[in-house]
C-alpha cells in the first residue's frame, strides 16, 4: 500500500526474525494488482536510520563475541581466575595427604620390621602396639588422601563446566551477531530497493480508513505444541462506500520465554474461505482478495494455526490488518495493527481454562450486510494492552519490541507486494 511504507519491513529485519505471513499467492476472488506504494524521500531517510540501528546492532554484537572469546582464552586461563585458584589449592592439599599417606605406610612397614625382630614377650608386646599405632595412622591418612583427591575431581569438574558454559555463551552470542548480519543486510537490501524504485511510482499517496478493520476471533489464549487452533480473521468496511478490492494481511510471530530465540519455524498459518475451502499456506509475496466490500460489510478468511509438537514455551502474538484499492486507483487501509496475544506451552502441557485471546479495545458494533455484527473493532493505536502477556507477567520475558517488530514486517508487505506488481504492471 503507499500509505504503508516498506520502511516497516526495514525496521522488523534490525531486530527481529523473519514472521509467518498471510498474503496468500491464490486469490480468494479474482485477482487485481494490489494497492501502490509511493516512497518518499522522508521514507529512504527512515531506511537509512534503519540501516544504521541495523549497523550498530552488528558492531555490538561483533565486540560481544569478540569480548567472549578473549575473556576464555585469557581469563580464564590465568593463575588467578577462581576456579584455577581452587584447583591449584585441592592439587597442593592433595599431594600432601599423599606425602602423609606415604610416610604413614612406610611407618607400618618399620613397625613390622621391629615386631619380626622381637624375641622377648615384652618387646614383642610393645612392637605390636606400636604395630597397631602405624596402622591406625596409615588408615586415617589413606581416608585423607581420598578425601583430597575428590576434591581435586570435584575443583577440576567445576573449572571445566564454567569453560563449557563460556563455549556456549560465546555459541550464542556468535549465533546473535550472525543473526544480526543478515538482519543488517536485508535493511540494506529494502533500503537499496527504495532507492532503486523511487521516482518509477505513479498516483498519490493512499488514505488511512481506520473504519476498514480486520479483527481476529477464536483465538485461544493458550496453544500447546502438537495441537492446532481455528480461529477467525473478519474484514469489515465501516465507511458508507464499495470498497472495489479489500486485502487483509494476518500474520503470527512468537519468542521463546527468554526472548531469545524467535519460534516463527514452529509455526504454520493457513487459510481457507468457502469458496477457496482447501487450506493452503500463506506466502509472503502474493496477494490476497477478498473482492470488493460493500459499505457496512463483511467478509471473513478461516485462518489455521498448526503448532509444532517441538516448540518450546514461549509467547506470541497474531497480527491483523487490511487494505483497499478501487478502481479509479484511490486507495487506503486501516493505519495500524490488531494483535491478539497467546501464551506457547510445550507440548503435553495442561492449558487449564483457555479463553480467546483479547485484543486491545476499541470501538464496536459496527453493522454489516454480509456477516452480521462486528463485535471487536480495531483501536486506532492498535496493539494490545491487557492481554495474555500481561495477565500471565510474560512481558519481561518477551521484549515488546520483538512482537511490534513483526507487527512493523505485516505493515511492510502490503508495500512490498503493491510495488512488485506495480512494476510487473509497468513492464506488461
Amino acid at each position: 500500500m503507499k500509505f504503508r511504507s516498506v520502511l516497516a519491513t526495514a525496521v522488523a529485519a534490525s531486530v527481529t526474525a523473519p514472521v509467518v505471513l498471510l498474503a496468500a499467492a491464490p486469490a480468494f476472488a479474482d485477482e487485481k494488482p494490489a494497492a501502490r506504494a509511493v516512497k518518499t524521500n522522508s521514507t529512504i531517510d527512515e531506511l537509512k536510520k534503519a540501516v544504521a540501528l541495523a549497523q550498530k546492532e552488528y558492531d555490538a554484537a561483533v565486540i560481544a563475541v569478540n569480548d567472549a572469546v578473549k575473556f576464555f582464552e585469557e581469563d580464564m586461563a590465568a593463575d588467578t581466575y577462581p576456579t584455577n585458584v581452587a584447583l591449584a589449592e585441592a592439587k597442593k592439599a592433595a599431594a600432601a595427604a599423599a606425602e602423609v599417606k606415604a610416610e604413614a605406610d612406610q611407618a607400618v612397614v618399620d613397625a613390622q620390621a621391629v615386631l619380626d625382630a622381637a624375641t622377648t614377650d615384652e618387646d614383642k608386646a610393645a612392637a605390636q602396639k606400636a604395630l597397631a599405632e602405624a596402622e591406625k595412622a596409615a588408615q586415617e591418612a589413606a581416608e585423607a588422601k581420598t578425601a583430597a583427591d575428590a576434591e581435586v575431581a570435584e575443583a577440576n569438574t567445576a573449572h571445566g563446566d564454567a569453560r563449557v558454559a563460556q563455549v556456549r555463551k560465546i555459541g550464542l552470542l556468535q549465533k546473535a551477531r550472525d543473526e544480526a548480519r543478515t538482519k543488517l543486510d536485508d535493511a540494506k537490501k529494502a533500503l537499496a530497493d527504495a532507492e532503486a524504485e523511487e521516482g518509477e511510482e505513479p498516483g498519490g499517496e493512499c488514505v488511512p480508513e481506520p473504519r476498514l478493520t480486520a479483527v481476529v476471533s477464536g483465538l485461544p489464549n493458550k496453544v500447546v505444541g502438537g495441537t492446532t487452533a481455528n480461529f477467525t480473521l473478519r474484514v469489515t468496511n465501516g465507511t458508507d462506500k464499495t470498497m472495489d478490492e479489500v486485502f487483509p494481511y494476518a500474520a503470527v510471530h512468537a519468542f521463546d520465554s527468554k526472548g531469545l530465540e524467535a519460534l516463527d519455524s514452529y509455526l504454520d498459518l493457513e487459510w481457507s474461505t468457502a469458496a477457496n475451502p482447501q487450506w493452503r499456506d500463506t506466502d509472503l509475496m502474493g496477494g490476497l482478495s477478498v473482492g470488493p466490500l460493500a459499505a457496512k460489510s463483511s467478509a471473513d478468511v478461516k485462518l489455521r494455526l498448526k503448532v509444532d509438537a517441538g516448540i518450546p514455551a514461549g509467547q506470541g502474538a497474531a497480527f491483523a490488518s487490511a487494505d483497499y484499492v478501487n478502481k479509479d486507483d484511490s486507495c487506503g487501509g486501516y493505519p495500524d495493527l490488531n494483535d491478539h496475544e497467546f501464551q506457547i506451552l510445550a507440548k503435553g502441557s495442561d492449558p487449564g481454562k483457555v479463553e480467546d485471546a483479547e485484543g486491545k479495545p476499541g470501538n464496536t458494533g459496527n453493522t454489516t450486510e454480509q456477516g452480521g455484527t462486528s463485535t471487536t473493532a480495531v483501536n486506532e493505536s492498535g496493539g494490545s494492552g491487557n492481554g495474555p502477556l500481561a495477565e500471565t507477567g510474560s512481558s519481561e520475558a518477551l521484549p515488546k519490541v520483538a512482537l511490534v517488530a513483526g507487527a512493523a514486517l505485516v505493515l511492510g508487505a502490503g508495500a512490498v507486494v503493491a510495488a512488485r506488481r506495480r512494476k510487473a504492471d509497468a513492464d506488461a
